[in-house]
C-alpha cells in the first residue's frame, strides 16, 4: 500500500511540473500599471477613507496623504486624479457633491503638504461607484 502511494504522489508532481512548464508567462505591467503599484506600495495604499457623511480629514487619512504626496513631488511628470465617493444613500446631487467635496478636501490636503496644483485634480463619482465614504487617489498618466 505504501508503495503505490509514493508512485502516486510522484505522479502527481510530475504532471503539475510539466503543466507550469507549458503555462505562458504572466503578462507584464504597462508602465502606468507598475507605476501605480510602486505609488501604492510606497504610499501605504491608494484610497483615504472618510467615516459616514463625514467631509474632513481624519488624523489616518492625513497620514496616508502625508505619504502619497511624498511619493508624488518625487513624481515630478506623474498626474494625479482624486476620485471622490459617497456613502450611497443619498440622492443623486447630494451623492455628487459630498464625493466632490471629498476629493477636493484630499487635493486641497496634498498641495498643502507641497503637491503642486497642476498635478492633481479631483473629481466626483457621487452614486455611480458607491463607496464607504473614500476619496481614491489614482494615477494618470
Amino acid at each position: 500500500m505504501r508503495r503505490s502511494l509514493i508512485a502516486v504522489v510522484c505522479l502527481a508532481s510530475l504532471g503539475t511540473a510539466a503543466m507550469a512548464q507549458r503555462r505562458p508567462p504572466p503578462p507584464q505591467l504597462s508602465p502606468i500599471e507598475l507605476m501605480r503599484s510602486d505609488f501604492a506600495t510606497q504610499s501605504g495604499g491608494s484610497t483615504v477613507y472618510f467615516g459616514l457623511g463625514a467631509i474632513q480629514l481624519s488624523p489616518q487619512a492625513r497620514q496616508v496623504l502625508v505619504a502619497q504626496a511624498r511619493w508624488i513631488r518625487q513624481h515630478p511628470d506623474v498626474v494625479v486624479r482624486i476620485e471622490g465617493n459617497a456613502d450611497g444613500g443619498d440622492t443623486r446631487d447630494h451623492a455628487l457633491a459630498v464625493g466632490a467635496r471629498r476629493a477636493q478636501e484630499v487635493r486641497d490636503y496634498l498641495v498643502l503638504l507641497g503637491v503642486p496644483s497642476t498635478q492633481v485634480s479631483a473629481m466626483s463619482w457621487g452614486k455611480e461607484h458607491p463607496g464607504p465614504g473614500r476619496a481614491t487617489t489614482i494615477l494618470v498618466q
